[in-house]
């Protein structure tokens, strides 16, 4: 698949709200910048022409309308939802001088609304929609993805074509967006890892924009005019420039036709596009830079430049750093982290619009070596133009590329999303072409690759050489794409699934429920597309007492299962999920192990097989528990100087109940530490061998499947697999905590941490929950509209991420609600007196009619956007066994949802909401002079 590497995004949480009319032209309100009349000014009459159809490729349908507008059409009836994405083509390569992160500022501008939409956030979450918002070096694009329904499609469209010439663009929303904007370039200005990355790019790029991050230089942030922001909206932000893509389950004549009298009806712009033409020269000597500041790792970059994506060699490069990523086959892992030089180590190719790079990263625990870590970096880099890798190298990784192409095809939120980052590499067929390019690839392109570009004279890492005879490696100029791409019409598209309504009594109607051996079952047959189908098989064992003092065990236990068995090795295993077209993942800890799995009809036997032979005949190599031992073990130094790691261990341990000893204990830093550096393999096997069993579990299957044929697997794999230790669930226990404030102080961190938490007294089945949820939805669950949000990130500009949380134990009266905040360290006490005051409001004044209608909307329809996966109605079947339950309680559920009444949401809020009850951890570079 295409490589590409996405920069800044502004994550939108889903909520809910209205249906949005067609386009049509509106006066912009007294200061708000003239949107409107500057889309109108220079533009031809528009056009009533109908859409021209320009060609069909595996089931994607690109139209052109007369304005300019591209639009592609992914139609799937097996779908649940619609996904509406729109790319623009511009991001931050298009940047100029002093401007840089203009086009990410814009992206957050966009979402401030129009004369007709003045409320953006509040009509996402009326429809329940998913949406984000994202800027990366080629492109900015906008999505929603929400339950499949015309009225919904048509506001999506709608709002999109409305935001396209009609924005606000306000001084007054950039004097208060920027602050939030700089609290996420500061939350990037946390990591050094995602720093010295920005150093190497800086370094590699002398000319070109793709040195820049995409979150711009703080003083450009800070100082942008208004007017560079708008003129820079009414340049890009037009249909010539725009890329329509529609996917899911929708009507493509009716589609179609509402999109001409929504987009159609914007007049195609006489302004001239800006040219970009700047091109980066052959690097002439290696570079290098160093980064000085507080961490808990090492890190380690490599960086060469390498052609765009549409140039011939972008398909050998991708394959050569998925050859190297290999895991435990591949060089980086044996040569950096077999030999325990490193914890982590990958390869990247980021196949753009423009020449990108290749970059090796290497992560090493704090007192590991950098000097022999980076000596043997450079020999296997060097050795690769000469030392050839094997076909059997090169088939593996290509059968694991072309395996993804098949699941992608599979899901059509996900083409949406793929088609976008290939239209910003300059041509949406590209998603199709890169992986017909990918297959004709030879060991012979590798190797030659691998010589022409990792070359020394074209890395930056180190310091400054002078060479003799210099080494150039040139970058080819990619072909005119309407050239390499005339007639290219792509392969067979994929198996086409059934209409499938996700509603409670639509599941309900279409699940058998059964048993296999001791198993609990649950099968929802239903023809998928691609003729997949998604499972999932969890197991249950031990006790509270049985369990003692074996928490770290247990999770380890689970965390080594994939790492090889008695029959196969970690690479095997691999290998054989490739051949039959599967994933399948293991997670796990002291009292229960769990089997998520995914394939195709006729190979789901032989995977039921392969997790069986998982679960029961784990070999526990001793390499691979030291390798993931070194890696907890880093990863617990780094956490001890990151403010959330930090805040949230101090959170968990002062609500938690569970004293040391107890299976589900939150240790400190130092203790998980000191108890993951004691585990021994004959630890982990005498846990597998006295706990892991079939004798209390359950298994669910969703999709394309034959449901006798899997309960003869699960009986032939599982029937006869006990438990030796007796399973008895282990209770949630309750406990109250006093109000208390903490501050903990983190050094040269430029961003802060909020977090507020309290422990409830309450069941998933308390007649109170239901509003308790929408009354947290409205306060700080919601998008961006939500009180929390409204405040501290739209009003006050002081954070960029957010909001507040509730939830309850479905089995036990244990429940928790949390509020948590990012912001600069000085903006911390304002963050907190916000928060404070808002939950006073709430607790005073209670919600408005429209708060509550909106939130009930937003949580209905997010309910079933969160059940339009085969996966996670594999889990929700699983969870139901489990609890004894069927989607009847759904049912009630939403129903309770949708009768809620004001006063009984407003009397649950002031039940279990207490100000004074909170623990409240604030941690970050509070001591700091410049703060």
């Amino acid at each position: 698949m295409s490589r590409r590497c996405l920069s800044q995004s502004l994550r939108i949480l889903p909520v809910a709200l209205f249906l949005a009319a067609q386009w049509v032209a509106a006066a912009a309100p007294a200061g708000a910048a003239p949107a409107a009349a500057a889309s109108a000014a220079g533009a031809k009459k528009a056009s009533s022409a109908q859409p021209k159809k320009v060609i069909t490729i595996e089931g994607v349908t690109e139209y052109s309308l007369d304005n300019g507008l591209k639009v592609l059409l992914y139609p799937d009836d097996s779908s649940t939802t619609i996904s509406v994405n729109i790319t623009y083509k511009v991001g931050s390569r298009f940047e100029s001088y002093g401007q840089t992160g203009m086009a990410h500022l814009l992206e957050h501008l966009s979402f401030k609304g129009t004369p007709r939409n003045p409320n953006i956030p509040d009509e996402i979450s009326s429809h329940g929609a998913s949406a984000n918002a994202t800027t990366s070096d080629d492109r900015t694009n906008y999505f929603e993805t929400f339950p499949a329904a015309q009225g919904n499609l048509e506001w999506a469209l709608g709002l999109e074509a409305d935001r396209m010439v009609h924005s606000f663009i306000a001084k007054k929303d950039l004097d208060s967006e920027m602050t939030v904007v700089r609290n996420e370039y500061e939350r990037g200005e946390n990591s050094p890892a995602n720093i010295l990355r920005e150093r190497v790019l800086e370094t590699a790029y002398l000319w070109h924009n793709y040195g820049h991050p995409t979150i711009g230089a703080r003083s450009d942030i800070e100082n942008v005019p208004i007017i560079d922001l708008q003129k820079f909206y009414h340049t890009y932000y037009q249909p010539d420039n725009a890329v329509l893509i529609v996917a899911g389950n929708f009507d493509e004549a009716k589609t179609l036709a509402y999109i001409q009298s929504v987009f159609g009806a914007i007049p195609r712009p006489t302004r001239i596009l800006p040219t970009q033409y700047t091109v980066e020269p052959a690097q002439d000597g290696e570079r290098e830079v160093t980064l000085r500041r507080t961490g808990g790792q090492l890190v380690l970059i490599e960086s060469f430049h390498i052609p765009a994506d549409a140039q011939a060699d972008s398909a050998a490069l991708g394959l050569l750093a998925e050859m190297l990523n290999e895991r435990p086959s591949g060089r980086l892992y044996q040569d950096l982290i077999a030999t325990k030089l490193a914890v982590q180590a990958s390869a990247n190719a980021a196949s753009m619009h423009d020449p990108g790079y290749l970059m090796f990263t290497v992560v090493l625990p704090k007192d590991g070596n950098l000097p022999a870590a980076r000596t043997a970096l450079d020999k296997l880099i060097a050795a690769l133009s000469s030392e050839r890798f094997t076909d059997e190298e090169l088939q593996r990784v290509k059968a694991q590329e072309l395996n993804g192409y098949e699941r992608l095809m599979s899901s059509s939120q996900q083409v949406a999303s793929d088609l976008s980052e290939n239209v910003a590499a300059g041509d949406w067929r590209l998603l199709f072409w890169d992986r017909d390019q990918m297959a004709k690839v030879t060991i012979a392109d590798v190797q030659r690759v691998a010589s022409a570009y990792l070359v020394s004279s074209n890395l930056t890492v180190g310091t400054f050489i002078p060479e003799d005879k210099p080494v150039r490696a040139v970058i080819p100029v990619a072909p005119p794409l309407s050239a390499m791409l005339q007639g290219y019409t792509g392969s067979k598209a994929v198996e086409a699934g059934e209409r499938f309504e996700a509603t409670p009594a639509n599941i309900e109607a279409r699940t058998h429920r059964g048993t296999a051996g001791s198993l609990k079952t649950a099968f929802l047959e239903r023809k998928s597309r691609g003729g997949r189908v998604s499972g999932v098989i969890r197991l249950h064992f031990g006790d509270v007492q049985s369990l003692q003092n074996l928490g770290d065990t247990g999770r380890l236990t689970a965390a080594m299962l994939m790492r090889g068995t008695r029959k196969h090795t970690r690479q095997q295993l691999q290998d054989e999920l490739t051949r039959l077209k599967a994933t399948l993942g293991v997670s796990g800890d002291a009292n229960g192990v769990a089997v998520s799995l995914e394939t195709t009809r006729e190979n789901l036997p032989a995977v039921l097989d392969l997790a069986a032979e998982v679960l029961q005949q784990p070999a526990f190599p001793a390499d691979q528990l030291d390798e993931i031992k070194r890696q907890r073990l880093a990863q617990i130094d780094s956490s001890r100087t990151e403010p959330q790691a930090l805040a949230s261990e101090a959170v968990r341990r002062y609500l938690s109940p569970y004293t040391a000893g107890d299976f589900r204990y939150v240790a400190t830093f130092d203790e998980q530490a000191a108890a993951v550096g004691k585990i021994t393999v004959q630890d982990l096997q005498q846990f597998q061998q006295r706990f892991y069993g079939a004798s209390n579990g359950e298994a669910a299957f969703v999709g394309s499947f034959d449901s006798p044929a899997v309960t003869q697997s699960l009986q032939r794999d599982f029937a006869s697999w006990k438990s030796p230790s007796a399973y008895a669930r282990a209770p949630a226990v309750y406990k109250a905590i006093a109000a208390k404030t903490e501050t903990i102080e983190t050094p040269d961190k430029a961003n802060a941490v909020f977090l507020a938490n309290a422990n409830l007294r309450l069941r998933e089945d308390d007649p109170a929950y239901p509003d308790l949820e929408i009354g947290n939805a409205i306060l700080g669950g919601g998008f961006l509209n939500s009180r929390l949000a409204t405040r501290i990130r739209q009003r006050d500009g002081v954070s960029y991420s957010v909001g507040s949380d509730v939830s309850a134990d479905p089995l036990d009266e244990v429940g928790e609600f949390s509020v948590y905040a990012i912001c600069a360290p000085q903006n911390i006490g304002k963050v907190e007196t916000d928060v404070h005051e808002e939950l006073a409001r709430a607790l005073k004044s209670g919600f408005t009619a429209k708060e509550v209608a909106d939130a009930k909307s937003g949580i209905l329809q997010s309910r079933i956007v969160g059940r339009s996966t085969d996966r996670a109605l594999a889990i929700a079947l699983v969870n139901h066994l489990f609890l004894g339950r069927d989607f009847s309680w759904d049912a009630k559920f939403e129903q309770s949802i949708g009768a809620a009444s004001s006063q009984a949401i407003s009397a649950a809020v002031r039940r279990y909401l207490d100000p004074q009850s909170l623990f409240i951890v604030k941690a970050g570079d509070f001591a700091s002079p410049k703060h």
